[in-house]
């Protein structure tokens, strides 16, 4: 597919991320542009196409649009914008007290999100990109990689919609409109995947994470998940049940986290204990 050349001129930069950039149009308030860092070129394509394919099966997320290139070589994605669009993790920050409203109103897309059916030939197994993280990652031993191995392979296969990176600062809204963005590790699979990372972003990550990142205190983001797990898994459920079963789906998050800090991670390694021992 070509991409289609774009000036730079017309967009006002919005935001970074790990991967590259974000634009606001200039005269047009409906179109962002997500543009990668230079050198990555068929990243964005495959992005692109993955996101088409997700707004088809009816998942509500901005409308993808072109393929593009600047005039300095680097490539990206135009989307239809949600203007006056706010996170969940954003609005709670805004308004604790309404922990309960946004942490219900996000675990509702998420159930709707997870009864979603796929055709599995059409996107990837979440345990497929979990074993080549397996592979990929060099910090954990031989044997360690075998126990996590097969915790993977003997988790149901579910054939359902997972979003990848499963953050409450990645579901938007805008009056009633709700949104799923960042769907680039958009795949099929059990459930307990994704909202292990909705776990992960809330419970385990350190303090100072959850401030910079999520812009509250962790009591806040701990508030969040206990609200959102009663809605989620349903109020009769103990807490205790909840988070014993989720906790080593958050644990194999660690071959991501270990992937881009490129080095051991013990504070989120020790979710793995009931696999590994």
């Amino acid at each position: 597919m070509d991409a289609i050349k774009i000036s730079l001129d017309d967009y006002i930069l919005s935001g970074g991320g790990a991967n590259g950039e974000s634009f606001d149009h200039r005269a047009d308030p409906g179109i962002m542009l997500k543009l990668y860092f230079p050198g990555k070129i068929q990243q964005p394509l495959d992005e692109m196409l993955l996101a088409r394919r997700v707004y088809e099966l009816g998942i509500p997320t901005p409308e993808p649009g072109d393929y593009v290139v600047t005039e300095d070589g680097r490539y990206g994605i135009r989307f239809k914008r949600i203007v006056g669009k706010k996170s969940f993790s954003r609005a709670t920050a805004d308004e604790p007290e309404k922990v309960a409203q946004f942490a219900g109103d996000f675990a509702h897309m998420c159930l709707d999100l997870h009864a979603t059916k796929v055709d599995p030939a059409m996107f990837e197994n979440v345990k497929h990109r979990y074993y080549r993280l397996l592979e990929e990652n060099p910090f954990f031993t031989t044997a360690e990689k075998d126990k996590l191995g097969r915790f993977i392979a003997d988790t149901p296969d579910e054939d359902t919609a997972v979003h990848g990176d499963l953050q409450y600062s990645n579901a938007i809204f805008v009056g009633d409109k709700r949104y799923f963005i960042d769907l680039g590790d958009f795949c099929w699979g059990n459930h307990l995947f994704d909202v292990a990372m909705v776990y992960l972003c809330c419970c385990l990550s350190d303090e100072e994470f959850i401030l910079e990142t999520f812009h509250m205190p962790k009591s806040l983001s701990t508030r969040f998940w206990q609200e959102f797990a009663k809605v989620y898994f349903g109020a009769d459920r103990p807490l205790s049940d909840v988070e014993e079963q989720i906790r080593p789906f958050a644990g194999l998050k660690t071959l991501i986290v270990e992937r881009d800090a490129r080095r051991p991670m013990p504070e989120f390694r020790a979710a793995l204990k009931s696999i590994l021992g």
